[in-house]
C-alpha cells in the first residue's frame, strides 16, 4: 500500500487540471441570455418598485429566434428600456436612477417552466435600480422563458425557430437531463 500511495498522488495531480477545465466549462452557459433586476434595497417600497419596473419592461422584450438576435434587440432598444424604467421610478416617487448593462453574471440553479438552468456564469441584461443592494428578480430572455404574449401567456419555445446549434443543444440537454432525473 505504501508503494502505491505515490502513484495515487501522481495520478490525482495529473488529472486535476482536466477536472478544473471541465468544471470551468460546466459553469459557463453560452447561448443563453438572462434578465437580472436588482432592487435599490430590501425595503417594501423598493421591492414593489422593482416588480413594477419588471412589469413595465417585460412586454418590451420581443421573442427572438436566436441568442444573437436577442442580444442585438437589447442593444438596439436600450434607450427605450432605460426610459421605461426611469418613467416607472419617477411615477413611484423613487429618488434614485437606473443603470442598464449587458454583461456576465453568476446565477444559482433555477428552474423556469420545468427546465433547470444550472448555476454558473450567464450573459445577462442587468437592470440596477439605485444602489442595487436589495433582493433581485431574474428570468431567461433567450430562450424566452420570461417573455409573454399580448394576452400575458408565456411564449412557447416550440414557436421559436432553432437557428443556432447552441439552441438545439440546450433543448436536447434539458430533455436528456429531465429524462435522467425521472
Amino acid at each position: 500500500m505504501r508503494r502505491q500511495f505515490p502513484i495515487l498522488i501522481f495520478l490525482l495531480l495529473a488529472l486535476l487540471p482536466l477536472r478544473a477545465h471541465g468544471a470551468a466549462e460546466a459553469m459557463t452557459h453560452p447561448g443563453i441570455l438572462r434578465l437580472h433586476i436588482l432592487a435599490n434595497s430590501d425595503s417594501e417600497t423598493d421591492q414593489e418598485v422593482k416588480l413594477r419596473v419588471r412589469d413595465a419592461l417585460r412586454p418590451l422584450f420581443a421573442s427572438q429566434p436566436s441568442y444573437d438576435s436577442s442580444r442585438a434587440f437589447l442593444l438596439a432598444n436600450g434607450a427605450v428600456l432605460q426610459s421605461t424604467a426611469e418613467r416607472v421610478l419617477k411615477e413611484n416617487g423613487a429618488s434614485y436612477g437606473v443603470q442598464l448593462s449587458l454583461g456576465t453574471e453568476s446565477f444559482p440553479d433555477r428552474t423556469y417552466d420545468g427546465k433547470l438552468f444550472p448555476a454558473g456564469e450567464y450573459d445577462a441584461l442587468i437592470v440596477r435600480l439605485g444602489k442595487g443592494a436589495g433582493q433581485n428578480w431574474w428570468c431567461v430572455l433567450f430562450p424566452p422563458l420570461c417573455i409573454v404574449t399580448e394576452d400575458g401567456a408565456p411564449v412557447d419555445l416550440e414557436e421559436i425557430e432553432p437557428e443556432s446549434t447552441i439552441y438545439r443543444w440546450i433543448k436536447e440537454w434539458i430533455a436528456t437531463w429531465t429524462a435522467d432525473a425521472e
